[in-house]
């Protein structure tokens, strides 16, 4: 009985280590390769192979410096601002439709002219697009999109600091939640009454 839940400790940690290769995100890919590391590192340990636990160590300390690196370095973002039905926008939208559709299945691409539309850039390429609609000094989120490369939330900590200095006051969510709930909560937007709500 033993030996079979010593197995299943080693099965685990070779499972989040191959889970983690899966990944689009290269912080999360990190954090699970680093905790699946460390499992088959013990698991190594217990069945006296310590090349593999050596191996295994080293991967550890890789991704922990990597993960150190990526939380400790300013990524440098610009905020372009643009219009629904620039081609460049619609480009962006048509070229990420089908994972913005995972993450937002009732999303609706059929924005109106007079909704504000953002691109945070980096190094001239556009990671995430951001469209709401303005009322006084609220701006109602339609859309929140960063691609899957820079999902670390950081992107959404420099928007609102952006969008604090043009004098939004507050931003609004009321569309789906299920996969981005997570990033609501890291960024202390409050649930109301239907939607999610966070003072800039």
């Amino acid at each position: 009985m033993k030996s079979t839940l010593i197995e299943i400790f080693g099965y685990i940690g070779s499972f989040l280590v191959l889970v983690s290769f899966l990944m689009t995100s290269v912080y999360k890919l990190r954090i699970v390769n680093t905790i699946g590391s460390l499992i088959f590192m013990i698991y190594a340990l217990i069945i006296k192979s310590y090349p593999t636990a050596v191996m295994n160590f080293f991967l550890v300390l890789i991704n922990v410096r990597f993960l150190w690196k990526m939380s400790h370095t300013d990524k440098e973002y610009d905020l372009v601002e643009t219009k629904t039905d620039d081609g460049f926008c619609r480009y962006f939208l048509d070229s990420h439709r089908e994972d913005i559709l995972q993450f937002f299945p009732d999303q609706s691409f059929d924005f109106d002219k007079k909704d504000r539309a953002y691109l945070i850039c980096h190094d001239s390429t556009p990671l995430g697009l951001t469209v709401g609609k303005l009322n006084g000094d609220t701006l109602d989120l339609l859309l929140d999109y960063s691609v899957p490369e820079y999902r670390d939330f950081s992107i959404g900590s420099f928007l609102f600091e952006k969008l604090a200095e043009q004098g939004i006051k507050k931003v609004t969510w009321s569309g789906s939640t299920e996969k981005h709930l997570a990033y609501l909560e890291s960024l202390n937007f409050i649930k109301k009454d239907g939607y999610y709500e966070k003072t800039l």
